[in-house]
């Protein structure tokens, strides 16, 4: 049998450009075998991607049984000229087979490389130095960028827009590019090799067994063919697939490859994928800059009317946020892109003129009004389906029944869920959803708790995803089930935290989501930890989290013995450190150290512990108040503290805040003072004469410029009155100065009527917007 004709047609992995003449190329040559650049060893699942119940963008996902570190993606999209070949194949009955490396191979190459786990020999850094600057920058950009280093020599400023200019945004369907790309790959592969010399094995290290392997399986699929085979593949591989080779030598190549794992220790299935994990920002080597727009290219491909519809899709969604968008700058903005596009010398308007247009005639020139909706316009939020007959990853198979076991079913539509910890049902469900949010997928928001003040119950928010199922897959790295994800997540965050605080609560999150081995190691490395800490803020922070562990238990039934004791530990500890680390802090650091007292100061209210810890912890508040060098916010903040658990004689806290608000006192450090008392407790002054006097002398003591600068300070305190609390504490205040100025006498100001003239005309021309309006 004759070999049958062979024609080569080099793509970029996602164009619609290349998607097009692929379709036109394969419509033209009718071949009778189709090879597409992909795992061999994946062909049978290939097929599926013709199938009606396929949307992409999925992803066909490979990884080793009892490693699901080691594991590979290969993305689809509808524009995917891989896609559309397969699509094509499957139509008109044509033979269809991917001709890459098995996956089974690169799997095993993973395993190898993860085995080894060794440094690189001095030999080895060596051999990498040349490709670091210079020319020898260059030779790698040849093999790692050839479309850039195309685009620097056409005279454009990144491979992105050369490349739509050329294929992806040209109109034409002319498969005759093809045969200008191969040249040009040509000619850079043989610089590459020229210029890197005795390097050029290390450049081209990945590519020579890919290519080996399609070489073969070229060759056999060309000998069994019936008619004309056609090859779709990355445009930079096809003068190696075109070069003659002895077979013998490509058989050579690949021995030296690892041995390919069996197929029953290698899973592969579809699963789906979203728009933005297309993109180049997402770190997806082979991505796009803009997804939405190759996509909307695709499908307007036969409009005419392709931008304006593009544009209008923008208006729309600028709508939606809230800005006025008129047809008159929409057509105004599909003017403006084609003469950019003009200007520029390019053959059509590209994403970039749109956006430039976009900003100018809908944005009004703000390029922050575009920055705000440019992710959604360009990445887009769409996810894929698969047909509900294909195999799943293990987590998403253990989602499922979890799901069914527990009668959680996803929907799309929030809904709130209420749980009794107490019952075996409940708390089934709640360890499902904190195991989930663990492995980053917030199937279920946690609300408040509700009525109930105690600890046995739940409020949450459910609302499922399609993009949860793409982030399960990508925790297949911790374990193959849900509980075993989590667990491995947590044992890593555990070993690499080191700050008692964090360490804390991912303890708390543990023992709420029944990880037991994982707990036990955090509560051993809080014990390390803490025996090792000394910064007071360590201490401060890690009470919280550890006194609500110690009481969480007591619903769940767990054991926390060692818990107590290192609260009562760490209490002591900073008591001890607190009046020192207080002095001399910055207002940024005492906002902190006051947010941390507060929260630790309610966990030992919380904790019930002994007399002699809580006395420690008063004495320790007290010494702050008494230091003169302590921060004044840390010092309001705990004069608060004892006032209000009646530690401290109203007749003391008075002398305090008549020597804190004195004249005497810098209107600042005064400031510092009344926000550490009164933050988040300004209601005191609706019942307590004594605080509400003295802040009403300060106020008064204060001038007109130092009123202007603590007015936002003064804002945010009183903020947090309800509208009856605020009337309430103005008629306190109004009642009070009825008292005190009975009789009061007013004259009137015969002057006053220029000076409000004068006023009037400098408020007009505030209004008009003139910069001078003060004047």
């Amino acid at each position: 049998m004759s070999q049958a004709e062979i024609h080569y047609f080099g793509v970029r992995h996602h164009g619609p450009g290349s998607a097009r003449r692929v379709l036109s190329a394969l419509e033209h040559v009718r071949p009778a075998t189709v090879l597409v650049e992909g795992p061999a060893d994946c062909t049978p699942l290939f097929s599926q991607l013709a199938r009606p119940e396929m949307k992409p963008p999925v992803a066909l996902l490979s990884y080793v049984a009892d490693n699901a570190v080691c594991s590979t993606f290969v993305p689809f999209v509808e524009y995917s000229p891989e896609y559309q070949a397969c699509c094509w194949a499957v139509r008109n009955n044509a033979v269809l087979e991917f001709i890459d490396l098995p996956v089974a191979t690169r799997l095993a190459q993973m395993v190898a490389e993860a085995a080894e786990q060794t440094e690189p020999s001095q030999e080895d850094t060596v051999e990498a130095e040349p490709v670091q600057e210079g020319e020898e920058e260059r030779d790698f950009r040849l093999s790692a960028d050839p479309i850039g280093v195309l685009a620097q020599l056409a005279g454009y400023e990144d491979g992105e827009a050369w490349w739509n200019d050329l294929i992806e945004q040209n109109a034409d369907d002319d498969h005759a590019i093809f045969a200008i790309l191969d040249q040009a790959m040509l000619e850079l592969r043989s610089a590459a090799l020229e210029q890197c010399g005795e390097h050029g094995d290390l450049v081209f290290a990945r590519d020579l067994p890919r290519e080996a392997h399609m070489r073969l399986t070229i060759g056999k699929a060309a000998k069994n063919s019936e008619g004309p085979v056609a090859v779709i593949c990355g445009a930079w591989h096809v003068p190696a697939l075109q070069e003659k080779h002895v077979a013998k030598d490509d058989r050579a190549l690949l021995k030296t490859l690892p041995k390919k794992l069996t197929a029953s220790k290698v899973k592969s299935t579809w699963v789906p994928w979203t728009t933005p994990r297309l993109a180049t920002s997402s770190g997806y080597g082979a991505g796009v800059a803009a997804p939405m727009w190759y996509k909307h290219m695709w499908q307007q491909r036969n409009n005419p009317n392709a931008l304006a519809y593009w544009l209008g899709g923008v208006a729309r969604v600028m709508r939606e946020q809230g800005h006025i968008v008129s047809t008159a700058s929409v057509i105004e903005a599909v003017r403006l892109s084609n003469g950019l596009a003009a200007v520029r010398g390019r053959p059509a308007p590209g994403f970039e003129e749109s956006r430039d247009a976009v900003i100018a005639c809908l944005c009004f020139g703000e390029a922050l009004i575009w920055r705000k909706m440019e992710a959604r316009i360009l990445l887009g939020s769409e996810v894929g389906a698969i047909p509900p007959d294909a195999p799943l990853v293990p987590l998403l198979e253990d989602l499922q029944r979890q799901q069914k076991k527990h009668k959680l079913k996803p929907e799309a539509l929030p809904r709130e869920l209420s749980l009794d910890l107490r019952s075996g049902a409940g708390a089934g469900k709640s360890v499902l959803l904190h195991r989930l949010h663990i492995l980053d997928v917030p199937w279920g928001t946690l609300q408040d708790s509700g009525s109930s003040r105690g600890t046995f119950r739940e409020r949450w928010q459910l609302c499922w995803e399609p993009e949860y199922a793409v982030r399960l897959v990508e925790q297949l790295i911790y374990g193959s089930t849900i509980e075993q994800a989590a667990a491995g997540k947590m044992l890593e965050t555990i070993h690499t935290q080191h700050t008692l605080g964090l360490l804390a609560q991912t303890v708390q999150l543990c023992l709420a989501a029944q990880l037991d081995e994982a707990a036990e190691r955090g509560i051993a490395r809080l014990d390390e930890r803490a025996a090792l800490a000394g910064d007071c803020i360590e201490f401060l922070e890690s009470l919280p989290p550890l006194v609500n562990i110690s009481r969480y238990g007591t619903a769940r039934d767990i054991s926390l013995e060692h818990i107590d004791t290192l609260n009562v530990r760490l209490a002591a500890q900073a008591a001890i450190a607190l009046p020192y680390a207080c002095r001399n802090l910055s207002d940024e650091e005492s906002q902190h150290y006051c947010r941390c007292v507060g929260a630790a100061h309610q966990a030992i209210l919380l904790a019930e512990m002994e007399d002699d810890a809580v006395s420690s912890w008063w004495q320790a508040l007290q010494e702050v108040v008494d230091t003169p060098t302590a921060s004044l916010q840390v010092v309001g903040l705990c004069a608060r503290l004892l006032y209000q658990e009646q530690r401290m004689a109203a007749e003391v806290l008075q002398v305090l805040f008549q020597k804190m608000l004195s004249p005497a006192i810098p209107a600042a450090d005064a400031a510092r003072f009344f926000e550490g008392f009164f933050d988040e407790a300004v209601q005191r002054l609706l019942y307590d004469d004594l605080l509400l006097n003295a802040v009403e002398q300060w106020l008064l003591r204060l001038d007109d410029e130092e009123f202007i600068e603590f007015l936002p300070l003064f804002r945010r305190m009183f903020s947090s009155l309800d509208a009856m609390e605020r009337k309430r504490l103005l008629d306190i205040v109004a009642q009070d100065r009825a008292l005190v100025k009975t009789d009061t006498a007013y004259t009137l100001n015969l002057d006053a009527g220029e000076l409000w003239s004068a006023q009037l005309g400098r408020l007009g021309r505030l209004i008009k917007g003139e910069q001078q309006w003060y004047q």
